[in-house]
């Protein structure tokens, strides 16, 4: 598909003239490269992504240079080290990499497409539902283009959305979920920059602590098999209980000028969807809500654990930080505005508060053991009650068996000792 900004125009606002036949050739030569979705999905991510990379250059979005690179490096390799001493988890950083904005949507579409596929499909599916039944056979070319137009509509609000978003992230995993390449431990320069600017801070402190998330995400996914499908899965299975409002695209519709491209630029999709007002879905975002609360707590009280004593600011860091991820910042929400998804973990503080307790009571092996199966997990009820789940009985929990070795038995005798000289 060629390189044309969403929403351009060579005829300006007021269209091409209806007396040109060149114009009038040339304006449907252009709707139809902007309606042709690549690969068949309901989302044009071809648009998306051109335009998201258009906004991004237009503000400015140089590749990071070789002294950033190196810091990034730097601090990533110091963070691995000391979160070693507080974590039973091994260090997941295979490769660490600086990236500007633009590399941060390139390396983490593909989870993206997963998780707004679902409900964008829900959207185009609509927008062909408002070809009256009785006449969808004799208009099925018409019905075919609108959804084309919703693929068009929705990849170039998702193009916004996530140059929006790219401009604030700080790294592949700031908001807790597995986006980008495993074993891949990702700072974004600039942001970090920009965000250390508002806090009044160091900015070699802020790009430690940023490191020291990241590489907690890192170890966290890396080597808990089944958490990425987890999340993930909690993700989509609230997606899929997000309805369309019909009214709403019907009135999206109306606002758009079909000899004017740009005017589909200036629609907001932020009111067509709606979370399902049902029990089953109240159900679905208390897990997701859990899922989200219990991997950032967890990152949170390691890092914290990690940093003691060694940065001067880590008070006020640590708070930044957690009242940033509890609040999501104005592109999170306009995110959520756009396809229904709050990937918020409301319940941050009292989920650390959780693992707090259980490193109390049973020590950093013990804490992470809980990682070792899904069911073992704590659920939100248990929020409310930290130190009694984190005294469970060794019979409800058995602990020693998850963080024994595999291939270890609980009855095998214990290694000889080494002879003499060893």
């Amino acid at each position: 598909m060629p390189d044309i900004p969403f929403g351009f125009s060579p005829f300006g606002a007021s269209g091409p003239d209806p007396a040109d036949p060149a114009q009038l050739q040339a304006m449907m030569s252009q709707l139809q490269q902007m309606l042709a979705t690549p690969g068949g999905g309901p989302v044009n991510w071809d648009l998306a992504r051109q335009l998201a990379a258009s906004t991004l250059a237009q503000e400015g979005d140089p590749a990071p240079n070789p002294a950033q690179r190196q810091s990034v490096d730097e601090a990533i390799r110091l963070a691995d080290l000391w979160l070693e001493p507080v974590c039973a988890l091994p260090s997941g950083v295979q490769t660490t990499v600086a990236w500007n904005r633009n590399e941060w949507i390139f390396r983490t579409l593909d989870v993206w497409k997963k998780l707004c596929d679902p409900v964008a499909g829900r959207m185009v599916a609509a927008m062909g539902d408002l070809v009256p039944p009785e006449a969808k056979a004799q208009f099925a070319p018409m019905q075919a283009m609108m959804s084309s137009l919703g693929g068009a509509m929705f990849g170039g609000q998702l193009g916004q959305a996530l140059a929006s978003l790219a401009g604030e992230v700080l790294s592949a995993g700031d908001i807790g979920l597995p986006l980008g390449p495993a074993g891949t431990a990702a700072l974004v320069p600039a942001n970090i920059e920009k965000y250390g600017a508002g806090l009044e801070l160091p900015a070699d402190e802020v790009r430690l602590y940023v490191a020291l998330r990241e590489a907690a995400h890192q170890r966290l996914f890396e080597h808990v098999p089944w958490l990425r499908g987890h999340v993930l899965t909690a993700v989509e299975n609230y997606a899929a209980g997000i309805r369309v409002d019909q009214a709403a695209i019907e009135e999206a519709m109306g606002r758009i000028n079909p000899v004017d491209p740009a005017s589909m630029q200036e629609l907001d999709l932020g009111g067509v969807f709606r979370p399902a007002d049902s029990p089953a879905q109240a159900a679905t975002l208390a897990r997701l809500e859990t899922a989200l609360a219990l991997v950032e707590g967890w990152v949170c009280h390691v890092v914290d654990a990690a940093v003691d004593g060694r940065i001067t600011q880590v008070d006020k860091l640590a708070e930044a930080f957690r009242r940033r991820r509890a609040a999501g910042g104005p592109a999170e929400q306009m995110f959520a505005a756009l396809v229904g998804l709050e990937l918020r973990p409301r319940r941050l503080r009292e989920a650390a508060a959780l693992w707090d307790a259980l490193t109390t009571h049973r020590g950093v092996a013990g804490r992470d053991a809980v990682w070792g199966h899904p069911d073992l997990l704590p659920g939100a009820e248990d929020f409310a009650s930290p130190t009694e789940f984190a005294t469970a009985t060794s019979e409800e929990i058995d602990f020693d068996a998850l963080t024994r070795p595999r291939g270890d038995s609980p009855d095998a005798p214990p290694p000889a000792d080494p002879p003499t000289g060893a």
